[in-house]
């Protein structure tokens, strides 16, 4: 027996933004809420950055290791390609992709919901990429927050450990804390 689409829990068309700093559980949410419309017989398409190979070339996994299949793209134009057929696309680390994202965004979300996950500030405290331009064309935004490594307050700031300059780092828990502001502010100026 073939299940029908609920009515009541259908997607909205629109974007919605999860962001936050590392660890906070931007990814765990992403694939909680892939799950569910799967679970309700949506079809789901699921992005990912080409070059993050952290945990696979095909899947995005969570701290907590839930893990999804998705599809390396190189540039965020693959994305329209390749969704055609799909009611929700799901976009995991956006703030990696180039600046076409906002345009593929934009245009897919006038036929689908776009579910777009990633860490709204760099190491330095910055907007990260796209995600400041995502947010503001966003209908719901979800900002989480981890628990601060130094004082366990909330944490919103993601702190390089190491004196890498360069923007972008791929890493974990031996390259990155999640610093709550007062910490992050602290640790950012003994580092100048």
């Amino acid at each position: 027996m073939i299940k029908s689409k609920p009515q009541s829990s259908a997607p909205k068309k629109g974007i919605e933004v999860i962001c936050g700093s590392m660890f906070s559980g931007k990814t765990k949410l992403l694939i909680e809420k892939i799950k569910h419309f799967k679970e309700n017989n949506y079809s789901v398409r699921v992005f990912k950055p080409e070059f993050d190979i952290r945990y696979g070339n095909k899947k995005i996994v969570s701290h907590d290791n839930k893990e999804t299949y998705a599809i390396p793209v190189k540039k965020s134009h693959d994305i329209i390609t390749t969704s055609k057929s799909s009611d929700i696309i799901a976009i995991d680390e956006a703030q990696f992709f180039d600046e076409d994202i906002i345009k593929v965004c934009k245009s897919l979300s006038k036929e689908k919901l776009i579910i777009i996950a990633g860490l709204d500030m760099d190491f330095l405290g910055n907007g990260f990429g796209p995600m400041p331009s995502l947010m503001n064309i966003a209908n719901k935004i979800t900002r989480l927050h981890a628990i601060c490594d130094i004082c366990s307050g909330k944490a919103y700031h993601t702190y390089r450990k190491s004196s890498v300059k360069n923007k972008i780092l791929l890493g974990e828990k031996e390259d990155y804390l999640a610093l709550c502001k007062k910490c992050f502010n602290k640790n950012t100026t003994k580092n100048v």
